[in-house]
């Protein structure tokens, strides 16, 4: 009978340079923990740039290595900042020394990774967050060999370089190939991290003035953004530009979600969207300018299209991000065949479409009636709709408060209407369905909001006394809502209601309407205004002083050189930013006025409209 012996494994050579490596890396940290990494990690806690140029350049040859070991760190742990050490770098040497050091740190950590990754199987949580945008990235690039794709990876914005060599290391590629495409495709990025610093250490020696250091970092980042946006729109955007796949939409929405850091993640409720067949339309209540945000974290079955105000596109930025992201410009309260086509087109490529039938944010917290009756719509789409509700928007940022807050926002996905139920439908019961289940009045909610400044400007939208019936004598401050004609306070508690009988927001809001009711039949308002019309391609075409006028028949507008008529029954609803100007289209040209006297009226002005139309 054979002995059997149990084999040594034996240790291979790629190992023991890999051990042995490491085991230089880790004593190198500890030389220079105590005396440069550690003050260095402190400095950029506290984003002490002039610390940390000090504390390189006081330590020679010292100063150097740590770029280098904090580079590489950076590189490793993924989710601290790399920009901060390479101004750092800008500021205390030369360009000609700072640059390398800066990617020899950013080899040295690569080098790092990709042993970690082959040798010891390391996988990185940061790494897995990242790894959404990366599978879409290479999903889009399956005809290009890994390095391309890499060089790619590293021109995206918003992606770690670390989580991209984490990336890169779990595939086949060999570590020279690896190692020469991160050592030249980082260099873009680190030049202008490193000339800020420069222009920053010509500054503090006053050799340049303030003026000219913001203009070189503006220039140097928008040329980065230049790079950047050609490599995507030449490699990376093809076949999904302009559609909702576009590598665009999911920079647009982790931008806003780094904008909402710190606020609250929605709570989310959506398994009923799984009964729903792609592509559907999405139909939610209007609480919140973030509506569009809460509703991206339901898990669709493929991206949807947005619909939004055209006005947007006078941001040259925001034009060139929702073209690529497929989203639809719409005018508000106004007929628009060509964003209707839009709509008719992004479903028919299979995409969802996100609707919001208000189409105006609410003023109260309470869903309004919808600005155009769009069940014919719906039906003529022939595919499910999705309804929606959001709750807890409105006192997160209402139209007319300025400062947000952070709230518990619940989003339900309340019901799927399957295609052939709206077949069998009447446009009034469907649209009857849809005002039903989408309605919301924010004020019943028992979310607590601790925080003061609740009344601060209020008066935007309750612009008149309920108690006494003056106009434009309200007033908003801390927690405390006050007449100034009267002397009425009324007081806002933890749940954002007032403490007397008047109840809540929506409560003075009614109380306002009924006043306003009674004296509709003899409405004769006019406002002197400024007013400004933007030409189709929304550049604004003429600014001039004119007068507007409002009764129950007609809206007016009269200069020195127009004068125009419109029925308010023509007029589906005013559109206003509070306490600022109101919005109607004219002859298809976005017009907005802007009372020279009392501008909390706009909100009367919508309000008025509004009662006069529901009056027919």
């Amino acid at each position: 009978m054979e002995s059997t012996q149990v084999k040594k494994k034996k240790l291979n050579p790629e190992t023991i340079v890999v051990v042995v490596i490491l085991a230089i890396i880790i004593f190198l940290f500890a030389l220079f923990m105590k005396d440069i990494m550690i003050p260095l990690f402190n400095m950029q806690m506290n984003n002490d740039l002039d610390g940390a140029s000090e504390l390189l350049r006081s330590t020679g040859i010292f100063g150097g290595v740590s770029v280098i070991l904090i580079e590489a760190l950076q590189m490793i742990i993924i989710f601290v900042s790399a920009e901060f050490i390479q101004i750092a770098s800008g500021l205390s040497y030369p360009i000609y020394i700072s640059l390398p050091l800066c990617d020899i740190g950013i080899c040295l950590g690569a080098t790092i990774i990709f042993m970690l990754v082959r040798v010891f199987k390391f996988n990185s949580s940061t790494y897995e967050k990242n790894r959404g945008m990366i599978d879409k990235i290479a999903s889009n690039a399956k005809d290009r060999n890994i390095v391309i794709l890499l060089y790619l990876l590293f021109f995206m914005p918003f992606i770690p370089f670390g989580a991209i060599c984490y990336y890169g290391a779990s595939t086949k590629i060999s570590y020279g190939k690896y190692m020469l495409t991160v050592s030249t495709s980082a260099i873009p990025s680190v030049v202008v991290s490193v000339l800020i610093g420069q222009a920053g250490k010509l500054f503090f020696t006053n050799s340049i003035p303030l003026w000219l250091l913001v203009l070189i970092v503006i220039a140097l980042s928008v040329a980065l953004f230049a790079l950047i946006y050609w490599f995507m729109h030449k490699f990376v955007l093809k076949g999904t530009d302009k559609t909702p796949d576009s590598l665009f939409f999911d920079i647009f929405f982790m931008v806003v979600k780094l904008i909402q850091l710190g606020k609250k993640k929605p709570v989310v409720e959506d398994d009923r969207i799984f009964e729903a067949d792609a592509p559907y339309i999405i139909l939610a209540n209007h609480e919140s300018f973030m509506d569009f945000f809460y509703l991206n974290y339901i898990s669709h079955l493929k991206s949807p299209a947005y619909v939004f105000n055209r006005y947007y596109l006078t941001s040259p930025l925001f034009n060139i991000m929702q073209k690529h992201c497929g989203f639809i410009p719409r005018r508000l309260c106004a007929d628009d065949p060509e964003a209707d086509a839009k709509i008719e087109s992004t479903i028919k490529h299979g995409f969802p479409v996100v609707m919001f039938p208000e189409e105006r944010l609410s003023p109260d917290g309470r869903s309004q009636s919808f600005a155009r009756k769009d069940a014919a719509f719906y039906k003529k789409q022939n595919v499910d709709i999705v309804l929606v509700k959001i709750d807890g928007g409105y006192y997160a940022h209402p139209k007319w408060r300025r400062r947000k807050y952070s709230s518990d926002i619940k989003v339900k996905v309340e019901r799927v209407i399957k295609r052939d139920e709206i077949a069998s439908m009447s446009e009034d019961e469907l649209n009857n369905i849809i005002r039903d289940t989408l309605y919301n009045d924010a004020s019943k909610s028992n979310i607590t909001y601790r925080q003061g400044g609740k009344a601060a400007g209020l008066q935007k939208i309750l612009y008149r006394c309920a108690d006494c019936g003056e106009l434009y004598k309200t007033t908003g401050s801390g927690n405390d809502f006050k007449c100034t004609a009267c002397g009425k306070v009324h007081t806002f508690d933890k749940k954002y209601r007032f403490t007397d009988s008047m109840q809540s927001i929506a409560g003075y809001y009614e109380a306002i309407r009924q006043l306003e009711e009674k004296d509709l039949d003899s409405l004769n308002l006019t406002a002197d205004v400024k007013m400004k019309v933007f030409s189709d391609k929304l550049r604004v075409t003429k600014r001039e002083d004119g007068v507007c006028t409002l009764d129950k028949e007609n809206f007016k507008y009269k200069s020195g050189t127009e004068e125009f008529t419109i029925p308010v029954k023509d007029i589906q609803a005013l559109v206003y930013q509070a306490g600022k100007r109101f919005e109607l289209y004219h002859e298809g040209k976005l017009h907005f006025f802007y009372p020279k006297e009392n501008p909390n009226q706009v909100a009367r002005w919508a309000l008025l409209v509004d009662l006069i139309n529901a009056d027919r």
